[in-house]
């Protein structure tokens, strides 16, 4: 069997359950910008909401001290009526970009 495999490097996802308040949807283009500017500088791989808004997931490059700095310097998750933190735990992705 030939194997084309790579190893995908460490990542944490972080899973959320939103409400639709009025507080998380104010929130809401404060934190994508952060969320876009961590994507930018290679922190945050990829993140957003599920289809049909009861939560989101970002995945981030790095480990669960790299996840808690992402969780830490952005008050939407801290702070925000509507957001909760439900899981941040490592995923190890056997294939993927």
């Amino acid at each position: 069997m030939i194997c084309g495999c790579r190893t995908v490097g460490r990542v944490i996802a972080i899973e959320l359950a939103l409400s639709p308040t009025p507080e998380r949807l104010a929130a809401r283009p404060a934190h994508r910008a952060i969320v876009a500017e961590l994507h930018a500088r290679g922190v945050v791989h990829a993140a957003g909401p599920f289809a049909d808004d009861s939560g989101a997931l970002v995945l981030v490059d790095g480990d669960l001290a790299t996840a808690e700095e992402v969780l830490a310097g952005d008050p939407y998750y801290r702070s925000t009526h509507g957001v909760r933190v439900v899981s941040v735990r490592e995923w190890a992705p056997v294939v993927g970009p």
